[in-house]
């Protein structure tokens, strides 16, 4: 059986950017002084939205070369998402558990992305996108796999 990814929600590490929004939408809104602090909300959800965002659009690109170039802007997205977390851990807005489990998903998400962008640059010499081709499922435990590394 081949896996095929047809769509930008097919791509692991943008169901697990989703995830990161989600948890961070969460920890906002149960803390009623965190959704007051407008500044420190605007910008980590907007950090962790343009990580699906990136991805999205990346994916529409018309290469490879950019889809990588979008993933790397995904991937400081979620550096910024993580930075972000320190400053409402420090402000007291979430409890260090919620820090610890949104920070693992930004995390968890880089590891995705990173295990994307190693195979679309071992891809490069290929003229189309590779992506769009069928992607054994095998490949893309291997992909899973070297992140554990």
């Amino acid at each position: 059986m081949v896996a095929t990814i047809n769509r930008f929600e097919d791509l692991e590490c943008w169901m697990e950017a989703r995830k990161l929004v989600e948890m961070v939408y969460r920890a906002i809104t149960e803390n009623k002084e965190f959704k007051m602090d407008y500044r420190l909300v605007g910008q980590l959800t907007g950090a962790a939205i343009s990580v699906m965002n990136n991805i999205a659009e990346g994916w529409a690109s018309q290469s490879n070369n950019e889809f990588i170039r979008f993933l790397t802007y995904s991937r400081r997205s979620c550096a910024e998402s993580q930075n972000c977390l320190y400053v409402a851990l420090d402000q007291h807005y979430i409890s260090q558990q919620t820090f610890n489990n949104i920070y693992d998903q930004a995390l968890k998400t880089v590891k995705i992305i990173d295990g994307l962008l190693r195979y679309l640059r071992s891809q490069r010499t290929k003229k189309s996108k590779t992506i769009l081709t069928p992607i054994k499922p095998q490949t893309i435990s291997t992909i899973i796999t070297s992140l554990t590394i």
